[in-house]
């Protein structure tokens, strides 16, 4: 396991001391993993999107040429 350092003011040293049973290296430890985790799964659910952007793309043509020869045969009927 890696060591890292991390200071804070006076003032959250004094609140911390206030709380002797929280485990602060254990908490900020366990803070870090949590949010390392969302900020990779962040990342893989966007590498996902871009991934899918293709045919994302392709059924937004589909959806927009079939309402395009929608109008054109409602025109053609005289319904519009």
């Amino acid at each position: 396991m890696v060591s890292i350092t991390l200071s804070v003011s006076d003032k959250t040293k004094k609140l911390m001391n206030k709380f002797p049973e929280i485990n602060w290296s254990g908490f900020i430890r366990q803070a870090i993993q949590k949010k390392a985790g969302e900020l990779s799964w962040k990342e893989e659910m966007l590498k996902k999107l871009k991934e899918e952007e293709s045919i994302t793309d392709w059924a937004k043509n589909i959806t927009q040429k079939d309402r395009e020869k929608r109008i054109e045969a409602l025109k053609n009927k005289g319904l519009l």
